[in-house]
């Protein structure tokens, strides 16, 4: 590689690292309620747990410290600069129990029938097809298994920025779409200011199916 190549690269890894700790101080930022978001999860020792669309790892790490040693969080994004971040933050913090997936666009690639919790903060907005992207994740899902969707709300004025980019997605429409993909509503929170946060899980026919391929299985 030329001297101008490796210029080029040493800038755009910097702009990635800059990006995944811009993302890191947002979620971390009082007023976005971390810590009261971490309570609401009532995460559990040994429990595996999805980060879909994770970012700068902020929540990933997080998620590491609760579920201890022998749980396992899946830190999930398509952008493998930000997954090469969260490597090295979870490795300067000591932490066995990450592990980095690279995603594709329409699919989580995360392991069959293995997760207790998924969870997605400001990511639905990106889907492009968020109903059939929802169906994907029951696979992904432990019969018992939660959904965590936290998302932008459209509220303020025209210029606030996830207003004016179109980076928000209506309570209800996101209640619906999951409806259709095979979930139910079991906790619809209010606490943050500018997002909603619901828990879905298996409705009651998908439930009876997924407790019938585990039985398959075992």
């Amino acid at each position: 590689m030329s001297k101008r190549g490796k210029n080029t690269a040493r800038v755009e890894q910097n702009m990635k690292k800059l990006g995944a700790e811009m993302f890191n101080r947002k979620a971390a930022d009082p007023k976005n309620k971390p810590n009261e978001i971490i309570n609401a999860l009532t995460l559990q020792y040994g429990q595996k747990i999805a980060d879909i669309g994770a970012g700068g790892g902020y929540f990933a790490l997080r998620f590491a410290e609760a579920v201890g040693k022998d749980g396992r969080v899946f830190a999930v994004d398509t952008n493998p600069k930000f997954l090469e971040y969260i490597r090295h933050c979870a490795e300067e913090n000591g932490f066995e129990n990450i592990e980095t997936v690279l995603a594709a666009e329409d699919a989580p690639n995360l392991p069959s029938k293995s997760i207790d919790l998924i969870f997605m903060r400001n990511v639905c907005h990106h889907l492009t097809n968020r109903g059939e992207y929802f169906k994907k994740l029951k696979n992904a899902l432990k019969p018992n298994g939660r959904i965590v969707i936290i998302e932008y709300k459209s509220i303020g004025g025209r210029f606030v920025f996830h207003r004016r980019f179109g980076h928000y997605v209506p309570k209800e429409t996101l209640n619906a779409e999951m409806k259709e993909a095979g979930y139910k509503l079991v906790k619809d929170l209010d606490f943050l200011p500018e997002q909603s946060f619901m828990i879905f899980a298996l409705a009651d026919k998908a439930l009876k199916s997924a407790n019938a391929n585990v039985d398959v299985v075992a």
